[in-house]
């Protein structure tokens, strides 16, 4: 959205990590709805702009590891209409750039604070002012949310890879930690004869606990490469229609990605936690920090329920379920290849039957959401869940497919055997979430909205 100079100017530091950036988009009164903003930008004989106000909750806004911080900053210009069709995009550099790349005088930008955060505290999290700081606009007046979107989506797909890389970690540590930790003995009779007691991954909670972080960080690396997979080819395809193809299902995942996996994430890190007993609570085993640290990705780059509201409302509701119908057709491709065979009926059987369940769920929301706004967003949440089983579903399907046939060739390899159990105890202990769920969402809007003595 930049011109060529704004590119050369800020890029090529930015990308080799000389220079950081940050996003300047939330202040004190509003967060999700941009629209509310006050920040101001008033424009100068040069070309430039003075930008006044106060931004609040930014990752990265202040601090001395680099010679220079780029902000792009939402504002408004003097005329802008009213709402979020009279926001403007601005960068404002911490140091102004002279013509020849070298740094200036020091802009008026400055840190008003530091909040103080439950988790993530390796990332200074910072209020900014603006005091007639000067900035460069980024694209055409009154049409900044068209660059914040690049950010944005960008930052959604980050954050869900945040969460993933949480919950691995914290997986990996429990898993260890289940291995050696002796308590109590097998309720079918000791297993480690030649110690006081068994280590506690004998026990069948602890390895539910354990195979929930397992299953939900390998279903999601199975997602998020593949969100990869579309991104390259939105870029980079030469055919125009793959390119937007790509770009179209990439859209629909984001979502998904960012509150799925998020979400599932939470589960996990506290999974995990809860493996270590009465240790994990301490903060010297470490994991109560996946705990805290994963909490905020459920919240920042638009909380959760942003992101159920923008997959029904907007990218699925949006254009009749036409992208969707296009995620069916590869789960339904699957199901063609491998209906017929026994071996993997308990992985195909279960995205057969919600494929299917989608498309009526899909409409019922969709007509009484035409009907009342409101059910689509009492149903948006439980609908992003359901929406995020279909596609760890397939996913898993398509790696027990891949285990079975290397299996079935004569391939000892354990990696594959652990990627059969895995997609089985995922299907049988996770996936039927979906029934549950389908019928929370259902339910409506009366038990929620219909409740002003409960909330009196």
């Amino acid at each position: 959205h930049g011109t060529e100079e704004q590119k050369q100017t800020y890029l090529h530091k930015m990308t080799s990590g000389e220079w950081t950036g940050s996003m300047c988009l939330t202040e004190p009164h509003c967060g999700t709805d941009l629209g509310l903003m006050r920040t101001k930008a008033e424009p100068q004989a040069d070309g430039t702009y003075k930008i006044t106000g106060n931004k609040i909750f930014i990752s990265a806004g202040e601090h001395d590891m680099t010679d220079n911080i780029i902000h792009l900053v939402l504002a408004r210009l003097p005329d802008a209409p009213v709402g979020i069709k009279g926001v403007s995009l601005f960068i404002v550099p911490k140091f102004l750039v002279n013509k020849d790349g070298s740094l200036g005088a020091r802009n008026g930008v400055y840190c008003g604070g530091l909040e103080h955060k439950m988790g993530i505290h390796g990332n200074a999290t910072a209020q900014i002012v603006l005091d007639g700081a000067v900035g460069t606009m980024v694209g055409l007046p009154n049409k900044g949310m068209n660059g914040m979107f690049v950010m944005m989506n960008a930052a959604r797909l980050g954050v869900g890879n945040q969460s993933l890389g949480l919950t691995e970690v914290a997986y990996q540590n429990a898993l260890a930690y289940a291995k050696d930790r002796i308590q109590m003995r097998s309720l079918s009779g000791p297993k480690a004869k030649d110690l006081p007691a068994d280590p506690i991954i004998v026990h069948p909670d602890v390895r539910k606990m354990l195979l929930t972080a397992k299953a939900y960080a390998e279903g999601g690396r199975a997602m998020s490469t593949y969100c990869s997979m579309l991104l390259e080819k939105e870029h980079s395809h030469p055919d125009e229609k793959v390119r937007k193809d790509s770009g179209e299902m990439l859209a629909m995942l984001t979502p998904i990605v960012k509150a799925f996996i998020t979400d599932n994430g939470h589960i996990s890190t506290n999974a995990c936690m809860q493996v270590f007993g009465g240790h994990g609570f301490i903060k010297e085993w470490g994991m109560e920090q996946f705990v805290r640290d994963n909490r905020i990705n459920m919240i920042y780059e638009g909380t959760n329920t942003i992101q159920s509201l923008d997959l029904l409302g907007r990218k699925i509701l949006g254009n009749n379920g036409a992208t969707l119908r296009k995620f069916g057709k590869l789960v339904g491709k699957l199901v063609e290849e491998e209906g017929v065979n026994e071996k993997m009926a308990e992985f195909i059987t279960p995205i057969a039957i919600l494929g299917d369940q989608m498309t009526k769920f899909t409409t019922e929301i969709g007509f009484k959401g035409f009907q009342n706004p409101d059910e689509v967003g009492a149903a948006a949440v439980d609908y992003l869940r359901v929406a995020g089983h279909l596609v760890f579903g397939y996913f898993w399907a398509r790696m027990a497919q891949v285990a079975l046939r290397e299996i079935a060739a004569g391939n000892t390899d354990k990696f594959y055997l652990a990627k059969l159990q895995t997609a089985r105890f995922y299907f049988a202990k996770l996936f039927p979430e979906t029934t549950m769920l389908m019928r929370t969402a259902r339910a409506g809007t009366k038990v929620l909205m219909d409740t002003d003595a409960a909330l009196g």
